[in-house]
């Protein structure tokens, strides 16, 4: 036979530096060199039969696949055509001679041979071969089940025979063949004459629980599952509709279980007394909070678990279903629908190489119709209603929005040819570099995918992880991140952007499965997860969010989502809000909503005086909890309703539950410009305490900085959500770690909710001015707000005299170091307030003209005229409110420095502003000769005017140069 070889090998030898033989290739650098089997030629007639037998067996076999389920799409070389032809001639062969009787010399000799290897049991060979010969053309890379079914008819072959041998009379070959041919054939003499010799009904039991379990073995039928399967197979038949688990029809027993299907007697003491006391807490109205709890409401263990044995299934580059699908196929399956997430044969191993990598990218493709599926009913559905908590105080009739406010979005996508590019080129990377791993599946966010890759035995991470710049230079994109491990997961996920990106609706968020799985006001929708999956938070669980990021990241659009949240499944009866908005441009939508408790604040130092307030809500719900004996405001408050809560006797107070109390701060960087101290210390003391009062902060600035978000800010705002920031050190300053300067923007965000050790990535959600405004005006239509005076009060205006101007700052703090020490001198307030000479002399003739100091005489100090006794009415005389009646009196003294002015005195005109008046003047005319100045003749006394003198005896100042 002749041979030949491939250009591709000859090119490569003659590359090599060495001719090319036939049938041999030469050596590549970092390739095996392998020897090739020399393929052989046919003679034209073999060719011909060959050519004709595997075109008949195609046309046939694609007949075949193209029957029921479509299964056409299998790869050519997987095929066996002709094994299936072959089967499929050998019935109707057999049928022709058994089932019609034909006579002749060649039906005769065809019917002698399978009437006397079978017996009479030969014509059940036709359909047991048509069968088969099926399975071969419809499946024939399953190897395991077509093995299984041949088996399952080889049993029921024999059994069946020896079965035909004992009915005729078991005869033997000896007294003529022709009773064995009407018998059960050789096979029939042989399998079940050596046990019919012992005893016939013995041989009968035998082969007949061996036939029984040929079935099993054919119908893969376990012997636990058979009740199930003879009860499916009646409906069917009948066409009634599936039971439901544990449904049998007896006496209702539900009542010996508890959610997770065991029975009582079989679960541990300790668990069913946890259970009891759970359940008797609630019906008490106690708060039942779980040990391990967290702000994220997830759905149930059922559904949100794929089956152990789901994973491992999946072929490399298959995505895995996703939660919210694996809950639609459970309902689908409840209503006996079809579901779209079918098993998956185990793939025999991971190939490597270019071969792989096709594979890898036919069976995603593949398998993207099979989860491409549109979203249930049942995840449609509108929000649902609570008409538990509609009736608000007052008699008051209250209905919350409609769910078509906020329409649903497009549907998501599965898998993309991007999709599929990306899996090859990972792999290919792989390769390139001898890293021992492969892409085992993926998951499509709508932003991000995470491609799942899972090393070998034995491989280091570090040589994945070390592939950072290579991994993004094969897909060409700079914004790809590693995780080593995926949490929960054996494996090494690689987040890289999609080409093609997504939209997230609030309105899908709010109507998915987490989110009707539970009914607390302070839900809101965050968006979706790297998985495909809706990420919903509890605010109340949280119990404070510090929202960060660069601008145009996505802080407002998160934060209009989560008050559109709020509004959405929360009445005002249950959550008040005070926003704080110094853009004066975000949060004005919202102006007018019921769940205010004060304006929308766009002072910076209104929103320093609103956190005040809030601090003394907190102690006055502190107290009241303290004194009626609970911990938490929930129990509280349905002690409140279940009226077990009573005021003390003789007591006008009517006692009503308090809200949650939600307050947003939309910037918080001018807050801590204009006060920091006084911000920092109201937002310290509230994440510190308020928990349990039932308020709640959320903060959120686009300048994460040290001396914005401090460090204790930070300590005290267990939960965070990271926008894309500017650097690596905003990162580090909200997450504590690196990974938001990577971020996409526009929504894309690390949400590390309290309780997590890694944050989640997530494409926040989106709401339109137009479903706001809806909302808002459905909202307001509802209630008309009403507000609280004490939260943000109106400083009044003050009187300032015209020669002290924009200094009054500063001739307070002139009038207090001069009292205090009790002397006066010009080069002293130039030194302890850091301004010039003409400031400092400009503040002490305004000291002079208001009876502070006495005037100036040469080199000397001036003398002091207010006792240190006095300071605080001088100080409200000249801020030009009385000596009691600034209302700012307290605050403007703590920040200079000096005593706050109580509430006892009186305003210009009352009788103790009069009387500090006469005082002064008093003072200020005793320096002219019309009284003792005994202050100035004290001072003269004391050594400690010495130690403050700038000049030496005799000396002099500054001043005195001016012949002033």
């Amino acid at each position: 036979m002749a041979t030949r070889s491939s250009p591709a090998r000859a090119s490569a030898g003659k590359q090599g530096g060495a001719s090319a033989r036939p049938g041999k290739t030469a050596k590549m650098p970092g390739t095996r060199s392998k020897q090739t089997v020399p393929e052989q030629r046919l003679v034209w007639p073999l060719r011909l039969a060959v050519g004709l037998w595997q075109g008949l067996g195609h046309l046939i076999g694609g007949a075949i696949r193209r029957m029921g389920a479509d299964v056409s799409g299998i790869a050519p070389e997987d095929r066996r055509d002709g094994s299936g032809l072959f089967f499929i001639l050998l019935a109707a062969l057999i049928a022709t001679f058994e089932w019609w009787g034909l006579s002749g010399g060649v039906a005769d000799a065809v019917h002698g041979i399978f009437q006397g290897t079978f017996g009479w049991f030969a014509a059940m060979l036709p359909p047991m071969l048509l069968v088969f010969s099926i399975l071969v053309f419809r499946q024939p890379a399953n190897v395991r089940a077509n093995n299984r079914v041949a088996i399952g008819f080889s049993l029921m072959i024999v059994s069946g025979c020896a079965l035909a041998h004992v009915a005729g009379g078991m005869p033997d070959a000896a007294r003529g063949f022709a009773g064995v041919s009407l018998a059960g054939g050789m096979v029939g003499m042989i399998a079940g004459g050596l046990v019919a010799a012992a005893s016939p009904v013995l041989a009968v039991a035998v082969f007949s629980i061996l036939a029984f379990f040929s079935v099993l073995i054919l119908t893969a039928t376990p012997i636990r599952h058979i009740p199930d399967r003879l009860r499916g197979l009646y409906e069917q038949l009948v066409g009634a509709a599936p039971a439901r688990d544990g449904a049998d029809g007896g006496h209702d027993q539900s009542y010996l279980y508890d959610r997770d299907g065991l029975p009582r007697e079989n679960k541990p003491r300790a668990q069913r007394g946890r259970k009891k006391a759970a359940a008797e807490a609630l019906e008490q109205g106690w708060d039942t909070e779980g040990a391990f709890e967290t702000a994220l409401v997830d759905a149930d263990d059922d559904d949100a678990r794929p089956a152990p044995s789901a994973a491992p299934s999946l072929p490399p580059g298959v995505r895995r279903p996703t939660r919210d699908e694996l809950a639609a196929d459970k309902i689908k399956a409840r209503q006996g629908l079809p579901t779209s997430s079918g098993g998956h044969e185990a793939a025999d191993g991971a190939g490597r190489g270019p071969e792989a990598v096709t594979e890898a990218i036919g069976i995603v493709a593949a398998n993207a119709a099979a989860h491409a599926v549109p979203a249930p009913p049942s995840l449609q559905a509108p929000i649902p209603a609570r008409s538990e908590q509609l009736q608000l105080s007052g008699d008051v009739t209250y209905t919350l929005p409609e769910s078509d406010f906020l329409p649903a979005g497009p549907p998501a996508k599965d898998a993309t040819d991007a999709n599929d590019a990306v899996v090859a080129a990972l792999t290919d990377t792989l390769n390139q570099f001898n890293v021992d791993a492969a892409v085992t599946g993926f998951s499509r966010g709508p932003t991000v995918t995470r491609y799942e890759i899972e090393l070998a035995s034995g491989t280091k991470v570090e040589r994945v992880t070390a592939l950072s710049k290579n991994i993004s230079y094969a897909v060409a994109s700079s914004d790809v991140r590693i995780l080593s491990p995926i949490p929960g997961k054996s494996a090494i996920g690689i987040e890289i952007p999609n080409a093609d990106k997504e939209i997230v609706v609030l309105g899908d968020v709010l109507r998915s499965a987490n989110a009707r799985r539970t009914d607390h006001p302070m839900v809101m929708g965050v968006g979706k997860d790297v998985e495909g999956g809706f990420v919903v938070a509890n605010l109340a669980k949280m119990p404070h969010l510090l929202v960060a990021g660069a601008t145009g990241a996505g802080k407002s659009s998160f934060v209009n989502s989560m008050i559109v949240s709020i509004l959405m499944r929360s009445t005002p009866d249950e959550v008040r809000m005070v926003m704080v908005d110094p853009k004066r441009v975000e949060l004005t939508a919202y102006e007018g909503v019921p769940h205010l408790i004060t304006p929308i604040i766009t002072n910076p130092k209104k929103a320093a005086e609103a956190l005040q307030w809030v601090v003394r809500e907190m102690d006055q719900r502190y107290d009241d909890l303290a004194n009626y004996g609970f911990k938490h405001i929930d129990e509280f408050n349905k002690a409140v309703k279940a009226g077990k809560v009573h005021p003390p006797v003789d007591s006008k107070r009517v006692i009503r539950p308090y809200p949650y109390l939600l307050v947003i701060v939309d910037e918080l960087a001018d807050l801590m410009m204009v006060a920091p101290r006084d911000v920092e210390d109201s937002i310290v003391r509230i994440t510190q305490l308020a928990r349990a009062a039932g308020i709640h902060l959320v903060l959120a600035t686009q300048r994460p900085s040290v001396d914005v978000v401090t460090g204790l800010i930070k300590a005290n705002v267990p939960s965070r959500m990271a926008f894309a920031t500017s650097s690596v050190t905003d990162s580090r300053v909200v997450l504590d770690q690196p990974g938001a300067e990577k971020l996409l923007g526009q929504g894309d965000a690390l949400f590390l909710p309290m309780g997590k050790s890694k944050p989640i990535r997530v494409q926040g959600a989106w709401v339109t001015e137009a479903e706001i405004k809806r909302v808002v005006d459905h909202v307001k239509g509802q209630l008309t707000v009403h507000y609280r005076d004490d939260v943000a009060v109106e400083a009044p205006r003050k009187q300032i005299d015209d020669d002290i101007g924009d200094d009054l700052e500063l001739l307070l703090q002139a009038t207090e170091l001069v009292v205090t020490t009790q002397f006066g001198s010009t080069s002293m307030l130039q030194r302890k307030l850091r301004v010039g000479f003409a400031k400092a002399g400009r503040l002490m003739d305004l000291l002079e003209s208001r009876g502070v100091v006495g005037p100036s005489e040469g080199s000397k100090a001036r003398d002091v005229l207010v006792k240190p006794d006095d300071l605080a009415a001088t100080l409200a005389a000249i801020r030009g409110g009385g000596v009691g009646g600034d209302t700012d009196g307290s605050a403007g003294g703590e920040a200079d420095g000096g005593v706050g002015i109580g509430s006892s005195g009186g305003g210009p005109g009352s009788p103790a502003g009069d009387a500090m008046t006469a005082a002064l003047a008093e003072n200020a005319n005793a320096n002219h000769g019309w009284g003792t100045d005994l202050v100035a003749e004290d001072l003269a006394n004391r050594t400690e005017a010495v130690d403050y003198g700038d000049d030496e005896e005799g000396g002099e100042d500054a001043w005195s140069l001016t012949g002033r």
